[in-house]
């Protein structure tokens, strides 16, 4: 009973010192891509200078194993609940697959215990969630893997078209809005200075009527005077009144003359201001869609179809065939990222990443049972040699007005995916790529129905 108590207060311990293992490397950038390694329980997040943010991980246990493979972030939801599992809480949330595969906070028991998702430390979740965007890429592997920078004549050029393109159509737009802006404070301010002058016309036509009526008692009192002294008085009071019917007949005058070109001013400025909203409306869109050249493009490249498959913005835009060379032999599962533009901004800097090197490999060893509550314990992570991912790029040939096309289109956070894959069921509308390797565990996807 000691000896168990023992235990249960090491494992409490383990889970507490688990939970608190999540380390920022060092300030961050945007994301670029997040690797779960199921092997080692563990997230390490990556921007375009390195690694960023680390953390341990809960994945899916065993019969609903979170399937290795390449995702990306297809939705965020910052208090999400399960629609499959009970209402569960599910905070910060980051959807991998429309079927309910994603990365969120929940607890860390210290072995894999989920239902196919990826649970983080809270505190991790919530960081993570705040640094990431829709499409960042998330790669899931059996083992312990990490970005290492690669050259290759097969990784596309990068042409400065499109940002140059992007920066001219956003500098257009800028200029439009301001127009537009002017445009619309000088019809607002036409339209001030008409109603000033206008109230001008009518003080002076309220004025002019009071005028008159008294113009027309001093008349009538005339009329009816009956004494020379109020006579007198009538006849002076209409003298008064003639004399200010006459002065204000001047000022209603002058003010007929000021109001007349501001209200000939206002349709014109009007006009203007539609003209010129029409107008920056025209450069908004063209920028939009400048700008939409500039979103990264993903491209994946299967060994089985022997076709290359472009997206963007979790849309299909097109896909030609490609050779590879001896198809017959596994070519394995690779990521290749454009992590920035170099320094002529005409070139790229690219990682790669191997999941699957196409090789058979040996069992993982479990050294403790995941029933007991104990940290699973495995073999020493398997050594990923770089030239491999060379080896892949040079069994692919891609057309060369592919090439050409892809490089106008590049941008970074693109990316390239070759496999021995096809693509996953799970990929479709509203997604990126989503590749699963056929070797490992699926459980944490086949127990699920992917949303239609």
């Amino acid at each position: 009973m000691l000896l168990a108590a023992g235990d249960r207060a090491g494992a409490i311990s383990d889970i507490l010192k688990r939970s608190a293992e999540s380390t920022e490397v060092r300030a961050a950038d945007a994301s670029i891509m997040a690797i779960v390694s199921l092997r080692s329980q563990r997230i390490t997040v990556y921007d375009a200078k390195g690694e960023t943010l680390r953390a341990p991980v809960s994945s899916g246990e065993k019969g609903r194993e979170t399937p290795a493979g390449i995702f990306s972030v297809l939705q965020k939801d910052a208090d999400h609940y399960s629609n499959l599992y009970d209402d569960a809480w599910m905070p910060h949330m980051q959807r991998l697959t429309w079927s309910g595969i994603a990365l969120h906070g929940g607890p860390l028991p210290g072995y894999p215990a989920s239902h196919g998702c990826v649970r983080m430390p809270y505190a991790f979740a919530r960081s993570l969630f705040g640094s990431t965007q829709l499409g960042m890429r998330v790669i899931v592997a059996p083992h312990d893997v990490a970005p290492v920078e690669i050259a290759h004549p097969a990784l596309f050029p990068a042409r400065s078209e499109a940002s140059a393109l992007a920066a001219a159509r956003a500098g257009e737009a800028e200029e439009a809005a301001k127009k537009a802006d002017q445009a619309r404070l000088a019809a607002v301010m036409a339209s001030r200075e008409t109603a000033k002058a206008m109230m001008a016309v009518r003080v002076a036509e309220n004025l002019k009527a009071r005028a008159e009526e008294q113009l027309a008692a001093a008349e009538a009192t005339l009329s009816s005077a009956t004494s020379a002294e109020a006579r007198a008085q009538a006849e002076d009071t209409k003298a008064k009144a003639l004399e200010r019917i006459a002065a204000l007949q001047v000022q209603w005058a002058a003010a007929k003359a000021e109001l007349q070109p501001k209200l000939d001013a206002v349709a014109p400025a009007r006009a203007a201001a539609v003209a010129a909203e029409a107008v920056r409306v025209a450069a908004a869109e063209a920028a939009q869609e400048a700008s939409r050249e500039l979103e990264p493009v993903s491209m994946f490249v299967s060994r089985q179809s022997q076709r290359l498959y472009v997206r963007r913005a979790f849309e299909p835009i097109w896909e030609s065939p490609v050779t590879i060379l001896d198809a017959d032999r596994p070519i394995g599962t690779h990521v290749f990222t454009a992590v920035a533009r170099t320094n002529s901004d005409a070139g790229m800097r690219w990682s790669a990443v191997t999941v699957d090197d196409g090789r058979p490999r040996a069992a993982m060893v479990e050294t403790q049972s995941r029933a007991s509550g104990g940290r699973t314990r495995e073999v020493a992570p398997i050594a990923i040699d770089p030239d491999i991912a060379k080896t892949a790029l040079d069994r692919i040939v891609i057309p060369q007005d592919a090439t050409d096309r892809i490089a106008g289109m590049l941008s970074p956070r693109s990316s390239l995916i070759i496999s021995d894959e096809a693509l996953s069921a799970e990929t479709g509308k509203d997604t990126e790529f989503v590749v699963i390797l056929s070797g490992e565990p699926q459980g944490g996807v086949k127990s699920r129905q992917r949303r239609q």
